[in-house]
């Protein structure tokens, strides 16, 4: 009974020996590669590049002051449509006190010289009227007493236009009232009632009270890389995609390429612009960014094949192709015509039955994958 059992153990022990090696042998064992077929197959091929940028109003005005002063009040707000010479800001003047000073000291000068001029017309009439005095000396005394009426007009009007910045006599057209120069849409109003402005003059821009810009009139503008501005000029049409509207496209035509590029972040950048046509019905805020898909060139109906399929020898192009036995693959060398940087035409060398060699097949990926499955 004893030897048997030994026997048993010895059994029972070499066979777990066994077992053992035979599973790390299998374990090392490499086990094949196994790859992904796809034939080629008939697509439009557009080859396209892509300019970042933003959709703008093409000019965008700057509404700003003539006299300076505080914002008594505002008439508008972003977003309003305001037509030409429509009120957007009222403005009340503070007058500088030297200036005040000098015009009321002006009035006052002109009303004595009035009076004395008054006086020495009103005796020089009545002694013209008797024939004591000739006509010449007569006249005079008129266009002195005119001028002086003319100075007092002149002072006080000068007074009113420090202290309220319009005359008595042209209510209508005064400075305080800020005016809308076009048509269009209010974009900002970076002031508020109560703020100071300054009125635009030679030695200052002035600060402005509105911005105002016409929303039908919208251009893209953008930069393109020095490796793509060489093939793109004005006239080709774009396609705008704005990452605010997903759902809609945007037609527009390239009209501007910078003669000069600038350098950012290493790279050249060209400036480009392009007029946007809005349909009707369409409406783009101002600043979106956008990209703008120019197309280079564009071939339809052409055998295609995934680009990445694609390998280079030296300066030539070749796939490798499925031969009669599942998942061998031989080398054919194949010419290529346009490329959309995912699908890359193939022009010699391939059919629609061949089968190209692609991506390794992941076992853990992909579970029980059929090996050569195009």
């Amino acid at each position: 009974m004893k030897r048997i059992l030994r026997i048993a153990g010895i059994v029972i022990l070499v066979g777990i020996f066994g077992g053992t090696m035979y599973f790390l042998y299998n374990k090392s064992k490499k086990k094949p590669e196994l790859y992904e077929t796809k034939s080629p197959f008939v697509s439009d091929v557009i080859m396209k590049t892509v300019a970042t940028g933003s959709v703008v109003p093409r000019f965008e005005i700057e509404i700003k002051p003539q006299v300076s002063g505080i914002i008594d009040e505002i008439y508008v707000q972003a977003g309003d449509r305001i037509a030409k010479g429509q009120v957007i800001a009222k403005i009340k003047i503070i007058p500088d006190m030297v200036n005040l000073n000098s015009a009321e000291n002006r009035v006052n000068r002109a009303k004595i010289n009035f009076e004395d001029a008054k006086v020495d017309f009103e005796r020089q009439q009545k002694l013209f009227d008797k024939n004591v005095i000739s006509y010449t000396e007569f006249k005079t005394a008129k266009v002195a007493f005119d001028a002086a009426k003319e100075e007092i007009t002149a002072a006080e009007n000068n007074l009113e236009l420090i202290k309220n910045g319009v005359t008595k006599t042209a209510k209508t057209a005064t400075n305080t009232l800020v005016r809308s120069n076009n048509d269009g849409m209010v974009l900002d109003v970076p002031v508020e009632a109560g703020n100071s402005v300054i009125q635009s003059n030679t030695f200052n821009d002035g600060t402005t009270i509105a911005l105002v810009a016409d929303m039908h009139d919208m251009i893209f503008e953008g930069k393109v890389d020095e490796t793509e501005v060489g093939k793109i000029k004005e006239g080709m049409p774009i396609e705008l995609e704005i990452g605010a509207i997903d759902k809609e496209k945007f037609d527009a035509v390239l009209a501007y390429i910078a003669p000069k590029g600038k350098e950012e972040n290493g790279a050249i950048q060209f400036e480009i612009k392009a007029d946007v046509k809005l349909k009707e019905g369409q409406f783009i805020r101002a600043g979106y960014s956008a990209n703008a898909n120019i197309v280079l060139d564009s071939k339809d109906s052409v055998m295609v094949i995934p680009e990445g399929m694609l390998k280079f020898e030296n300066d030539s192009s070749y796939v490798e192709i499925q031969t009669g036995v599942e998942q061998q693959f031989e080398k054919r060398y194949v010419k290529t015509g346009l490329s959309d940087g995912i699908n890359i035409e193939i022009t010699e060398g391939l059919t629609k039955d061949d089968k190209v060699k692609g991506d390794k097949i992941d076992p853990k990926k992909t579970g029980k994958e059929q090996p050569g499955k195009g």
